[in-house]
């Protein structure tokens, strides 16, 4: 069953199977629409915000044509970024080394991310090409180039790499370990929650046990693989570097690194976890000691799954951009959702295909666990979209955007084959007349037998024994039981078959597994893809760099009075060339004669809301008569700031004016 059919009758033997009631469809559309109208408030009132890596400006810009050599390069990103001694090269016109080759200097603040990278000096005129990679704060590697002129452009022979960071053959392999560590996860905590929670039989049942497993140590080796690949993957692009140790002892001393070994050990206590509930719980006889041992299970298989989805949400986007201290546990809340209701899929798959006695009442309480995770599914679904998005624009006009449509898409129309999977979960739970079980129940045998079958089986192991007791060896009569335990597996496998009402519902199941399987592909894509908020920003900034009508000087001009004496004007500002990176400030205070006015103290500071940047300030000194400069005045990126102008004409007498003004 499904998550959309949280609701089933009591058994009744030789009951009619009834319609399935239709109030779970009007409470799923109900919260389909509340989740749309959630979602687009979200979307409409979304400020910005990161997630990867962006490069948001540079000194000098992009395209820009300087008179004379900088003595360094400086870039701004829009996030934490982690850099190395080579993730940037500044190449000169014949592909060689302009830079000194050390460290890149951290020159951030408060208010931005910047490093600078010192060039050698005597350089000659010409283009020059920066080539940067990094690896931005939730553990995705980065990279781009730009290029400068000294005096004018000129031809270049720098080579930069043909495959962006992350790419290739090592990006391709680090990429299926992630699809193979979510299903791992996905099969071992959702299988776990379907014995525990539904199915507590299913404990000793063999094909439960090899799914956990193998969920197990799927998710094993595919974390010990992307620990490996981690160098390469971020760095060289050379899959030989897996086995370096240098580079593994690096990655160690890394978030993402740290996350994974943290992973290894939580794996480490989950097998003491496996080996309990598939081991000492189906053996455990007294009631009391049993329910005392599931509630231990249950919240000691809870801890230890909440741990595993931990260390995503720690190393990856929940940890960056936005509203870090809610997105990581929502992000753990989201993934042990997804675990419950897709793993917990493939365990009913199986046990419908495997295990003859599986009953309507396990299917029922699964159908209650799924509908429960599908609702938080849906929660935590919506707050990430929102965080990850932020506008409708960034929704259909990026790739992360439309991956997260094709996502909810898939998530559709697995609600809609739950419908089809819900009716034949109805028939079960009423015992309809296809029911293996109730056939067996009224013919007197125990479930997954006939009452013919049942007396002939008791009757042939009976004769049996006669046999093997009088007329042959110990070797006779185990080759008779093997037989008839042989005999005794088809019969049952037979009458499971041939019930329509498990038949229809294992292949109503088989149909959301495998609309499952596609979801899990599109979401590892979605995870290792640049957020819609970080692209559109990026795109942004790019654009105000490179196009020369977005720049020019932004002037604001505004009357202030201080309330003492001589203390009315008005404030003239100019900012020049308005762009993000390094700019010029002009400021002047004429009196209330329009006479250029000195006063004892003037300052400015500049404020991004829309980015939470600033107020960053700006120390303009005195040029002239009512005159006031500030060079190299570092605008950050691209946006609506405010500029804020306080002056002071007395010890006790000051005012603030503020304007917000266009930049880039």
């Amino acid at each position: 069953m499904t998550a959309t059919a949280p609701h089933f009758g009591p058994a009744r033997a030789q009951a009619p199977a009834t319609p399935a009631p239709r109030r779970p469809f009007a409470v799923a559309a109900l919260l389909a629409v509340l989740a749309g109208l959630v979602f687009g408030l979200l979307l409409t009132g979304a400020g910005p915000a990161s997630a990867h890596a962006a490069l948001t400006g540079s000194d000098p810009q992009d395209g820009a044509v300087v008179a004379t050599a900088p003595e360094e390069v400086t870039l701004t990103f829009s996030e934490q970024v982690a850099l190395g001694k080579d993730s940037v090269r500044v190449l000169d016109p014949d592909g060689k080394r302009a830079d000194t080759g050390a460290e890149p200097r951290d020159l951030q603040n408060d208010s931005a991310v910047r490093y600078g990278v010192a060039l050698r000096t005597g350089l000659a005129d010409g283009t020059y090409t920066v080539a940067w990679q990094a690896v931005s704060a939730d553990s995705h590697p980065v990279s781009g180039a730009f290029t400068f002129s000294i005096g004018a452009p000129s031809q270049t022979a720098a080579a930069l790499p043909d495959q962006e960071a992350g790419g290739g053959l090592v990006g391709t392999l680090y990429g299926i370990a992630r699809y193979a560590a979510y299903a791992g996860f996905i099969l071992l905590a959702g299988g776990s929650a379907f014995v525990l929670a539904c199915w507590q039989r299913g404990a000793g049942a063999r094909p439960l046990q090899r799914l956990v497993v193998r969920g197990w140590m799927t998710l094993t080796v595919a974390t010990l693989a992307m620990l490996l690949l981690r160098s390469p993957y971020t760095g060289s692009g050379k899959l030989a570097d897996a086995f370096d140790l240098d580079g593994l002892k690096a990655v160690l001393d890394t978030k993402p690194g740290a996350a994974l070994v943290s992973r290894l050990l939580l794996l480490g206590a989950s097998a003491l976890f496996i080996a309990v509930l598939f081991g000492t719980y189906p053996r455990r006889e007294d009631r009391r000691e049993q329910k005392d041992l599931t509630f231990g299970l249950a919240i000691g298989g809870t801890v230890i799954a909440a741990g595993i989805a931990g260390t995503w949400a720690l190393a990856e986007h929940a940890s960056a951009g936005l509203q870090p201290g809610i997105a990581m546990p929502v992000d753990v809340l989201h993934l042990l959702a997804v675990a419950a209701w897709l793993g917990g899929l493939v365990a009913l798959l199986v046990a419908l295909h495997r295990t003859p006695d599986l009953d309507a009442a396990a299917v029922r309480r699964f159908s209650a666990m799924a509908f429960g995770s599908v609702v938080v599914l849906v929660a935590t679904g919506i707050y990430q979209s929102w965080r990850q998005v932020g506008t409708w624009s960034a929704l259909t006009g990026t790739g992360y955007g439309q991956l997260l449509i094709a996502k909810v898409v898939l998530v559709a129309v697995m609600v809609a084959i739950a419908f089809t999977s819900r009716r034949w979960t109805a028939r079960l739970g009423t015992g309809g007349s296809g029911s293996a079980g109730g056939r067996a129940a009224e013919a007197g045998a125990p479930p997954g037998t006939s009452g013919a079958s049942g007396a002939s089986g008791a009757s042939g192991a009976s004769g049996a024994a006669d046999v093997s007791g009088q007329d042959a060896g110990p070797e006779r009569a185990a080759q008779l039981a093997r037989q008839q335990a042989a005999v005794a597996t088809a019969e049952k496998k037979r009458l499971r078959d041939a019930d329509p009402d498990r038949s229809g519902l294992r292949r109503s199941v088989l149909a959301e597994v495998g609309v499952a399987v596609v979801l899990l592909a599109v979401t590892t894509v979605l995870t290792s893809t640049e957020p819609a908020r970080t692209e559109e920003e990026a795109s942004r900034a790019s654009t105000a760099a490179s196009d020369p009508a977005t720049a020019g000087p932004v002037t604001m001009k505004a009357p202030f009075d201080t309330g003492g004496e001589k203390g009315s004007g008005t404030v003239r500002l100019e900012i020049t060339p308005a762009r993000s990176g390094a700019n010029e400030l002009h400021l002047w205070i004429d009196g209330a004669d329009g006479k250029p006015m000195d006063v004892p103290e003037v300052k400015v500071s500049l404020t991004l809301k829309s980015q939470d940047i600033g107020p960053l300030p700006a120390a303009p000194v005195r040029l002239a008569e009512g005159h006031w400069t500030a060079a190299d005045v570092r605008i950050p990126m691209a946006g609506d700031w405010k500029i804020a102008v306080t002056v002071r004409t007395s010890d006790i007498d000051q005012t603030t004016v503020d304007k917000t003004m266009k930049i880039g």
